[in-house]
């Protein structure tokens, strides 16, 4: 059956939505070959052969990773300046130089080029140390290796590699130049530019570029910028995005803000760079013309999971120090932990950073496989981890008390470092939207496509109609690969996979159009998907762990902590799909414009508007930021610094 096109089919829905979807898929590009784990419980599938057996490392690599750990643990008990990082607003170049000492910054960098040569399993087991004792340490690292050396690693020639991949191993940073100061999540809508000179030899860039992670300590950039290509089989022009190396001596290239002062992960710099007719040699592209948005998504798979391992150190760090201070705490007589409304606490803590971590790992597993179509496991990766890792981190500091609020405890640091990630490499409330669109795409296309000529489509159509109109369900998919003593959890992931997905089908008759915009609806099912995932993920690690040679109490704990997550699983999915039908969206909505029309009353010079607001009666009409008393940093770059300090 021949795929519609589906924003022809679509005949209410805006011109700005037609658009965005337009744009969405040009980006991601044609659909795989063969879909993945989250596509296919949409469908109702469930490919198992992605979930199981638990994913595992070489041996050799697994010994030298846990070598490197046990070198980086008694770095951070030892010499790691944690507490200092923080306050101080800066990670100290003797730092940078340790984890270059280490190998850490050079992990995944293959041996032949001067690195460790380490696969994604191994890099986010590093990552999850780092994350336990600082937040800021695993941004640099992720930030330096997934979207820094993994460019050029994955996606630069061979010369790019020769002269670039054992300096950025063994000796600087590098960064990543995607965000400008009206595009965050949206990359379509980058107005970077670069243009071919007239000679045909170089590229010309214009534009700027915000939150770049450490680009003052940066030897090279990666920068993202849009380039017009034409199609020589129907001559149209569109915006393409090349990827570029660029060195920050280069004419043009100005770091004009270091860093700016933050909430957490403080000791980070994000940079702001401007480049005005920077001229760059047409063989510092990478990848190919107009391909920039495949090295960036392809680079953005590593990173959702390197953000995910700092949330499950993050989330475990906060975890075990929540326990020991139920343990100990005493009011009205006995210790806190015995009171159950704290005990539920630490329970939900154990189950979320059990079950993060076998999401985390079932994920690192696929990209080490180099598995097709594994975007949505990814993002889904990160929003179940930057979501339930923040969460950890905030029981942890409600178990403490008013301890768990003061700095030398800790706790407040790793809530502080912890809250960005919902927020970073994709907003979760894009990801939700990306995670029903795109993992429902290919279903609703069916659909459409037997709608349209259901005499051609018989069989579906009469399949289809069954369950639509009669409530006729498919049957549930058998799940065969997991130990035997797991069937009740088989069973209960397997209902749930039959039941989202004629939930997902059942929504499209419903809402029809109406589905492409309704963001809450969708918010509910993308959860579903979610939790089935981090479901199917949790009996795999325990397959594992009940075929392997463990302890009986390894064995038992581990099996308390399943049990737990897939009641609570269990609970939450089915209460999204309650929400389904009963819910307060109607009045959510009206509620939503009045607190619209409330905020036209209320003076835009009393309040911070964005910078860049295409808005021009608001353009510059906002309150300007007080800096007094904040730290302040200088421009430039610190790399070329440090270069001229060096060589006089």
């Amino acid at each position: 059956m021949s795929k519609p096109d589906l924003t022809s089919q679509l005949k209410n829905v805006s011109k700005k939505d037609i658009k965005q979807i337009k744009d969405a898929e040009e980006m991601l590009g044609p659909e795989p070959e063969t879909m993945g784990f989250i596509k296919n419980i949409f469908w109702g599938n469930f490919r198992e052969n992605m979930v199981f057996p638990y994913p595992e490392e070489p041996t050799e690599e697994r010994a030298r990773c846990d070598e490197m750990l046990k070198e980086l643990d008694t770095y951070f008990r030892t010499e790691h300046p944690t507490v200092e990082i923080d306050q101080n607003q800066e990670i100290p170049n003797w730092v940078i130089r340790r984890y270059f000492e280490m190998g850490v910054f050079g992990m995944i960098v293959p041996k032949k080029y001067g690195g460790q040569g380490f696969g994604v399993t191994s890099y986010n087991r590093v990552l999850e140390r780092i994350g336990r004792s600082c937040g800021s340490s695993a941004v640099m690292a992720s930030a330096h290796l997934s979207i820094g050396c993994n460019a050029v690693t994955l996606f630069g020639t061979e010369e790019q590699k020769q002269y670039w991949l054992p300096k950025i191993a063994n000796e600087a940073l590098s960064a990543f130049c995607l965000s400008e100061p009206d595009v965050g999540c949206d990359a379509q809508g980058q107005h970077t530019t670069c243009e071919l000179s007239e000679c045909g030899k170089y590229y010309i860039i214009n534009g700027e570029k915000k939150w770049a992670t450490s680009a003052a300590q940066s030897c090279m950039f990666t920068v993202m910028a849009k380039y017009k290509m034409t199609d020589p089989k129907t001559g149209e022009t569109k915006d393409k995005f090349n990827a570029i190396i660029v060195s920050p001596d280069m004419k043009g290239v100005d770091i004009f803000s270091r860093n700016r002062s933050k909430c957490g992960i403080r000791g980070t710099w994000q940079g702001r760079v401007r480049f005005t007719n920077v001229k760059v040699p047409r063989e510092n592209l990478l990848h190919k013309e107009g391909k920039g948005i495949v090295l960036a998504l392809t680079c953005l798979n590593w990173g959702r999971c390197t953000l995910a391992a700092g949330m499950v150190g993050a989330g475990a760090s906060a975890y075990e120090q929540a326990i020991k201070w139920a343990q100990y705490r005493y009011q009205f007589d006995r210790p806190i932990g015995e009171f159950e409304l704290t005990r539920e606490r630490l329970a939900r803590m154990g189950a979320f950073v059990w079950a993060m971590d076998a999401m985390l790992y079932v994920t690192t597993g696929m990209v080490d496989r180099n598995d097709e179509d594994i975007m949505l496991e990814t993002a889904v990766c990160k929003v179940f981890c930057s979501e339930y890792g923040f969460r950890c981190t905030n029981e942890a500091m409600q178990v403490m008390g008013g301890e768990g609020y003061m700095t030398e405890n800790e706790v407040e640091r790793l809530w502080r470092d912890s809250r960005i990630n919902p927020i970073v490499e994709g907003a979760n409330e894009v990801m939700h939207n990306f995670v029903f669109g795109y993992g429902s795409k290919q279903l609703g296309e069916f659909m459409l496509g037997v709608k349209a000529n259901p005499v051609k489509n018989i069989g579906a159509a009469m399949k289809i109609a069954m369950e639509l109109f009669l409530g006729v369900r498919r049957s549930a998919p058998k799940v065969t690969m997991a130990d035997s003593s797991l069937d009740v959890h088989a069973r209960t992931l397997s209902n749930h996979i039959r039941e989202f997905s004629h939930q997902v089908k059942l929504m499209f008759k419903e809402k029809e159009e109406a589905l492409i915009t309704n963001q809450t609806t969708q918010y509910r099912l993308s959860w579903i998907s979610i939790w089935i995932h981090a479901m199917a993920c949790s009996i795999s690690k325990m397959d594992k762990t009940v075929r392997s040679d463990a302890d009986a109490k390894q064995v038992d704990h581990d099996k308390a902590m399943l049990d737990y997550i897939m009641d609570y699983g269990t609970y939450k999915i089915n209460g999204w799909l309650r929400g389904l039908r009963e819910n307060p969206d109607g009045a959510m909505l009206k509620a939503s414009e009045k607190a619209w029309e409330f905020g036209e009353t209320l003076p835009n010079s009393d309040y911070y508007i964005p910078e860049s607001t295409p808005d021009k009666d608001a353009h510059g009409a906002g309150k300007v930021n007080n800096q007094d008393g904040i730290q302040q940093f200088s421009g430039g770059s610190l790399f070329i610094e440090q270069a001229k300090t060096a060589t006089h």
